[in-house]
């Protein structure tokens, strides 16, 4: 059993991330471990396991506009 590293803060984001990076290993991406006949799912999370898959959480999302929120507000109470 692969552990999840402490930066990942979730089981669900590092599912995102293995099948991400075995997207990655499919589409030819290069291997950053070595295990023999190991399939690009295995290897992903052997990957992300050993913390060596490069990720962030991006940027945040831009606020809405206050009067697009509030005529949502005002249609819901109608």
């Amino acid at each position: 059993m692969h552990r999840i590293p402490e930066r990942v803060d979730s089981t669900f984001r590092y599912v995102l991330l293995a099948a991400r990076r075995a997207e990655q290993l499919m589409r030819g991406g290069r291997p950053k471990v070595e295990l023999p006949a190991a399939k690009p799912a295995r290897l992903a999370m052997a990957e992300v396991s050993g913390d060596l898959v490069e990720w962030d959480y991006g940027p945040p999302p831009e606020p809405e506009p206050l009067e697009e929120v509030d005529a949502a507000a005002e249609e819901e109470s109608a």
